[in-house]
C-alpha cells in the first residue's frame, strides 16, 4: 500500500515538473504591429501601378483552369473569377458544390484588387492588425484575402478573386494562378 502511495507522489510530481517546464519554455505572445503613422506624407503614392492593356478573355480562361487545378489538387470547391484593369468581368468558373454566395465574394474580390492596385489581404491588414476600420466605408471595397492584382510589364492587366474555402485557401488558390502571369 505504501508502495502505491509512493509511487503515485512521484507520479504527480513528474507530471508537475514537466508542466511547469513547459509553461517556462512557451514564448510569450507576439506583440501587435504598431500601426502605421497616418500622418506620415510619403514621398511616393503607394500601390502606384499603372494600368496596361487588359488580359485577353483567352488568357483569363487559362487563369481560372489554372485556379480550378489548384483547388481540386487540395479538395476545395472554390469560385473563381478574373476582371479586366476597370473590374469587369471576363471569366468565370464555379466548382461543383462551391458555396453559392461566394459567386459574388469572389468577383468582388477580384474587382476590388484591380481597381485598387493591391491585393485585397492590404485591406484586410489594415481593418484587422491596425484597426483602420474606415477602410470598411471605401467605395466598393472588400477587406477579405483572395483576390490579387495581374500585373504583366509592371502594368495592372486584370485581377483574379476567389472564394469558397477560408481566407487564407482563397488566397492560395488565387495565388497559384496568378503566379503564372506575375513574376
Amino acid at each position: 500500500m505504501k508502495l502505491r502511495i509512493v509511487t503515485a507522489l512521484a507520479l504527480a510530481a513528474g507530471v508537475l515538473a514537466a508542466g511547469a517546464a513547459v509553461a517556462q519554455q512557451a514564448a510569450p505572445p507576439a506583440a501587435p504591429p504598431a500601426p502605421p503613422d497616418l500622418n506620415a506624407i510619403p514621398d511616393k503614392m503607394p500601390f502606384n501601378i499603372p494600368y496596361g492593356t487588359p488580359i485577353t478573355l483567352e488568357r483569363a480562361q487559362a487563369l481560372v483552369q489554372a485556379a480550378v487545378a489548384e483547388a481540386n489538387k487540395r479538395g476545395w470547391a472554390m469560385n473563381v473569377a478574373v476582371v479586366d484593369p476597370n473590374g469587369d468581368l471576363l471569366a468565370f468558373g464555379r466548382m461543383d458544390g462551391a458555396q453559392l454566395a461566394s459567386v459574388q465574394i469572389s468577383q468582388h474580390k477580384a474587382r476590388v484588387a484591380a481597381r485598387y492596385r493591391r491585393p485585397t489581404r492590404a485591406l484586410e491588414d489594415g481593418v484587422q492588425k491596425f484597426g483602420f476600420n474606415y477602410l470598411t466605408t471605401l467605395d466598393d471595397a472588400i477587406a477579405s484575402r483572395g483576390g490579387i492584382p495581374l500585373v504583366e510589364g509592371g502594368k495592372i492587366i486584370g485581377a483574379i478573386g476567389c472564394s469558397g474555402g477560408t481566407g487564407s485557401q482563397d488566397e492560395a488558390t488565387c495565388t497559384a494562378a496568378a503566379s503564372t502571369v506575375n513574376k
